[in-house]
Formats: structure tokens, C-alpha cells, sequence
């Protein structure tokens, strides 16, 4: 039988794996809040439409885009006469999703609103979506159960998430060799397999499709890739200002070879393809 003090060292073991999921998410907050993630989320508006098909979204239903970043998912779901609430936690990317409704005279309602936390009462959606957003919370059960709180009896969740195998899920693991992640957090490309996914949502769902799909980013060169995703997307703005001169150098050489390697566009040109499950989630 363990002592006291051999249960107290447990204990504290325990705590210290315990990731402090509110501190991580004020930094979280804070890195999607730096840079400027739409000039990266607007190339990615494919991605929306795809999923919005997937979705079978129909017009008149009641649409929420979790994690909406500038609004790709929801503007393909009001392209198709839906009826959307697009949320996110970072303020200023909502407004940039506004503007573009308002550019193209769409109607929808923008919500500041937590993924793991949303203000709506439950079975007030037929269909929520979320493009690369509900897979970067740090605590991977509250979104999965907002979205199945949020959403009728009979209606769908469509996601589009990053698989650790692919370009974007490789690059964190870079990433992550020079800024480690806390203790005990689980990946976000988790969110990238069935087996995650059925945990999440299997024990609510009646059918659970997921599809392997690719994202091919295109730029000029790798030079320009990373000249873009270190100035405006959150988290390698943040990698390469967490480091000092000689790790940004290092950091720098190691994406640029992943991107090398990756490029089926040979020396002209840089088309790197990165693997995404597309999810639809048919709720019970």
C-alpha cells in the first residue's frame, strides 16, 4: 500500500501532466490573434465549399460555423441560401469574415463565442461546421460536445481537420522540436483521425464519414510560403518570435527543406499538397 508521501508524489506527478487548459487557451487566443490568419484563410476557401457540399447544406437551414476564422465555411454556407452564425474568439478575424459577407451581400450573423463554450441553446442548429478551427482547442472533448449539444437530434456536423500524416500536421512536428507543446496537451492533428473522431463523437453519432482530401498550397517558392506564414499565421509568427537569431535560422532551414521535399511543382514553382480528413458527422 502506497504512503503518504508516496501518494502525495503521485499526486503531484499527476498535476504537473495536467495541462492548465484555460492558460493555454488565453495563449492560444492570443497567437491566432497575431500576424493576420486571413491573408492565409482566404486561400483556403476551397476547402469551405468542399465541405459545404459534403454537408448537403440546403437552403433555409440554420448553419453555425465554429471557429470560423474569416469565414470560409460560412460564407459557402450562405452562398447556399442557409441561414449562418459565424463564431470565433478572435474578434478581428470576425470582422474580416463580415466584411466579405458584406461584400458579397450575404446575410449572416457574426457571434464572438468560445468553441468549447458556445452561447446557444441546445438543438439550436441543423448543421454546425468547422474548417481547421474546433481541432486547435486545447481540450478536445468540450468542442466535440458543444457541437452535439448545439445541433438537432437528425442533423450534421462537417469538419475539415489537418491528419499528423500531411504537410500541415509534419510542420508542427517541427515546430514542436523547438517550442515543445505543455505537458500532457493532445495533438490537434488527433482531429485528423477516425479513431480520435469516433471517440469524440461515436457514442451520438448514427454515421461518421470521413474522406482523405488535399489542400495544395501554391506560392512562388518556398522563400515565399514561409515569408507569408511567418508574418501572418499565429503560430509560426509566434514560433519564430519565441526563438533567438540562430533558432529562427534553424527553424527556417528545416521548413524549407519540408516544403522542398513536398513540392510536386519542381524548381518553376511551389504546389505543396497537405492532407485533411473531411468529416460528416450524422448526429443521433
Amino acid at each position: 500500500m502506497p504512503t503518504v508521501v508516496e501518494r502525495a508524489i503521485t499526486k503531484q506527478m499527476q498535476a504537473d501532466l495536467t495541462p492548465d487548459f484555460a492558460a493555454i487557451k488565453q495563449k492560444q487566443q492570443t497567437t491566432w490573434a497575431s500576424g493576420d490568419f486571413a491573408i492565409i484563410g482566404v486561400t483556403l476557401q476551397i476547402v469551405g465549399e468542399s465541405l459545404a457540399e459534403a454537408a448537403d447544406i440546403r437552403a433555409g437551414e440554420r448553419v453555425l460555423d465554429i471557429a470560423a476564422g474569416n469565414g470560409n465555411a460560412t460564407l459557402a454556407a450562405a452562398r447556399r441560401f442557409a441561414d449562418v452564425t459565424s463564431t470565433d474568439y478572435v474578434p478581428d478575424l470576425l470582422e474580416k469574415g463580415r466584411v466579405r459577407a458584406l461584400a458579397e451581400g450575404l446575410p449572416v450573423t457574426f457571434r464572438v463565442a468560445d468553441a468549447e463554450a458556445l452561447p446557444f441553446d441546445g438543438g439550436s442548429f441543423d448543421v454546425a461546421l468547422s474548417t481547421f478551427g474546433a481541432m486547435f482547442t486545447p481540450d478536445h472533448t468540450k468542442p466535440a460536445r458543444e457541437m452535439l449539444r448545439v445541433v438537432r437530434s437528425g442533423g450534421r456536423i462537417g469538419l475539415a481537420n489537418w491528419t499528423p500524416e500531411g504537410f500541415i500536421g509534419q510542420l508542427f512536428k517541427v515546430i514542436g522540436r523547438y517550442l515543445a507543446p505543455p505537458a500532457g496537451l493532445k495533438s490537434p492533428a488527433l482531429w485528423g483521425t477516425e479513431a480520435h473522431l469516433s471517440e469524440l463523437f461515436g457514442p451520438q453519432a448514427t454515421a461518421i464519414r470521413a474522406t482523405r482530401k488535399h489542400f495544395n498550397f501554391r506560392f512562388r517558392d518556398a522563400g515565399h510560403w514561409l515569408q507569408i506564414f511567418r508574418d501572418y499565421y499565429g503560430p509560426t509568427h509566434k514560433a519564430f518570435a519565441a526563438l533567438d537569431p540562430a533558432g529562427r535560422a534553424a527553424l527556417a532551414k528545416d521548413i524549407t527543406e519540408l516544403l522542398d521535399r513536398m513540392n510536386i511543382a519542381g524548381p518553376s514553382s511551389l504546389v505543396v499538397p497537405s492532407e485533411y480528413l473531411e468529416v460528416v458527422i450524422d448526429r443521433k
